[in-house]
């Protein structure tokens, strides 16, 4: 794995996860309790044994900057690095203007470090992957280029490239972002073949339509957009499936949730209290890396006597301090307080929020440092939520970081 580079693009502004984008990258999002978006495509990286790895940040990099200086500095060996990227304008007067242009504003470090490959993934989605298959795939099919893809719902091709392949699993067709009638995988009019915005690339390969596209006055210097519909008329592009892909010590397989919605972003957060969760977080063999403040464990009190509270299906971070707390399927980050007879379901509430007594929090998203008065009610009337806060489609209750809700 020595001759791949591997890149990280964790620039996005995330405008549709908002307001827990307000302060933050997209990829510095809390999810799960203590990790971050961001510690999941890094895990698979270091974890498949890659370790070489480019940052490329863009939009309100601070907090996604202290937390990869806080867990993922990787000491020793100099041919091993995980280094930030900020856009620095090297080419021109001009901030990252795509995809493919936030690449090409870097190519002088991919000449510095001469790869054979080189690996451009996501840095913004929750999954786990074995990286070392999509690389042996791509190696062995001699291909220019090969695109991870895995199965969506057609309802939501609008949302990805659409890929069609042959029986080999060569690319013979590709649309960014369909608005009708998108092409479904042959036998299955449900689903599409979607582009997870996961590439490896012959690293000459990729310097050329790279120099190309930049003299492209007409182009977005995106990949989906601009580069793949270009390449694979003309070169070999493979799509991995990674749907088959399997890490070390799991079976589970196929689980990649694009949190890019404040809908999904809560939904992948409750898929980890499922009865079956589908993707394994206690898989020691393939541990998902991060940054937990050295807090002392997490404090649960009851009263003796009237035994008054339960937790059920529920995660919950260390330091936390709970009394007489009635949660159910819940997500609580590090260093959260909750006062006596407080009810908290179907809720994700992150990292040094404080909820008073007698609370009452139904399917909410509760961002950090957030103070919550005592017997404040939340997601309990939408309509008097909807006058303070946001609200999705769906009735979640989104609290934006450092409110003081009901003083």
């Amino acid at each position: 794995m020595s001759s791949i580079l591997s890149m990280i693009l964790a620039g996005g502004e995330g405008s549709r996860l908002s307001p827990l984008t307000g302060y933050r990258a997209k990829p510095a999002v809390p999810f799960g309790g203590q990790y971050r978006i961001i510690d999941f495509v890094l895990s698979n990286f270091v974890n498949s044994d890659l370790h070489k790895i480019y940052v490329l940040t863009q939009f309100k990099s601070h907090s996604l900057n202290k937390h990869l200086q806080r867990c993922w500095r990787i000491a020793g060996l100099s041919d091993k690095f995980i280094d930030t990227l900020p856009a620095q304008m090297w080419t021109g007067q001009d901030w990252y203007q795509g995809t493919a242009d936030a690449i090409f504003q870097n190519l002088h470090l991919v000449e510095s470090q001469d790869p054979d490959q080189v690996a451009i993934f996501g840095g913004d989605h929750i999954y786990t992957m074995d990286v070392r298959k999509m690389i042996n795939l791509h190696e062995e099919s001699e291909a220019a280029l090969t695109v991870a893809a895995i199965p969506v719902p057609v309802e939501e091709a609008y949302h990805f490239g659409v890929i069609e392949i042959d029986e080999s699993g060569c690319m013979i067709g590709f649309e960014e972002k369909p608005k009708e009638n998108p092409k479904t995988i042959p036998g299955n009019p449900n689903y599409v073949l979607a582009s997870m915005g996961n590439y490896i690339f012959e690293r000459k390969c990729l310097e050329r339509v790279l120099r190309e596209d930049h003299l492209n006055e007409e182009s977005s210097h995106d990949f989906g957009k601009d580069i793949i519909p270009k390449l694979f008329p003309k070169e070999k592009v493979m799509v991995y499936n990674y749907a088959e892909n399997e890490v070390p010590g799991s079976d589970k397989t196929g689980y990649w949730r694009d949190v890019g919605t404040l809908d999904a972003y809560w939904e992948a957060n409750m898929d980890l209290l499922s009865d079956n969760p589908p993707i394994d977080l206690h898989n020691l063999k393939w541990p998902i890396n991060t940054y937990v403040p050295p807090f002392p464990p997490a404090l649960i009190a009851y009263n003796r006597e009237s035994r008054e509270g339960h937790i059920n299906d529920s995660m919950i971070g260390t330091g936390c301090i709970f009394n007489d707390v009635f949660m159910d399927h819940s997500v609580v980050g590090y260093n959260v307080e909750i006062g006596k007879q407080a009810r908290v379901s179907d809720s994700v509430i992150l990292p040094n929020v404080k909820i008073g007594e007698g609370c009452e929090i139904r399917k909410a998203i509760i961002d950090k440092r957030v103070e919550i008065a005592p017997g404040t009610k939340i997601g309990v009337n939408l309509e008097e939520d909807r006058k303070l806060f946001k609200v999705t489609e769906s009735g979640i209750v989104v609290i934006p970081r450092g409110t003081k809700v009901g003083f």
